[in-house]
């Protein structure tokens, strides 16, 4: 079963930091990339970043101060660090991932999804 799973999200006071971390399964994870994208209340879904199958990184608009992609290959795993938090990071992050060597930072791009993880950044 080809699946994501996403998991680390919770509650924190702003300024703080959280790592979020997605499992993936069903598929050869080496061979994809990957992706953050997060939806707030009554908003579009953003992109935050991605990440090539080869390793390169590219991140959203004012993303990359903050947040850092990472990936384990061995651990099928791909993590999003995110340090100082703001009220504005409220909402729910999901991973994606698509199998090639792309830069895609469009959600419809994607064909795996995670079920998202609620990010909540209290002020």
């Amino acid at each position: 079963q080809v699946q994501l799973v996403e998991s680390g999200g919770g509650l924190v006071q702003a300024g703080a930091s959280l790592k979020l971390s997605c499992a993936a399964s069903g598929f050869t994870f080496s061979t994809a990339s990957v992706a953050w994208f997060r939806q707030a209340p009554g908003k579009e879904r953003e992109f935050v970043a991605c990440m090539r199958q080869s390793g390169p990184t590219f991140y959203g608009n004012s993303m990359e101060a903050r947040f850092t992609i990472s990936r384990d290959n061995v651990k099928n795993t791909v993590y999003l660090q995110m340090i100082s938090l703001k009220s504005e990071d409220t909402a729910v992050y999901y991973c994606a991932a698509v199998l090639g060597n792309f830069y895609y930072t469009k959600a419809d791009s994607y064909d795996i999804w995670g079920q998202g993880t609620q990010v909540t950044v209290s002020s």
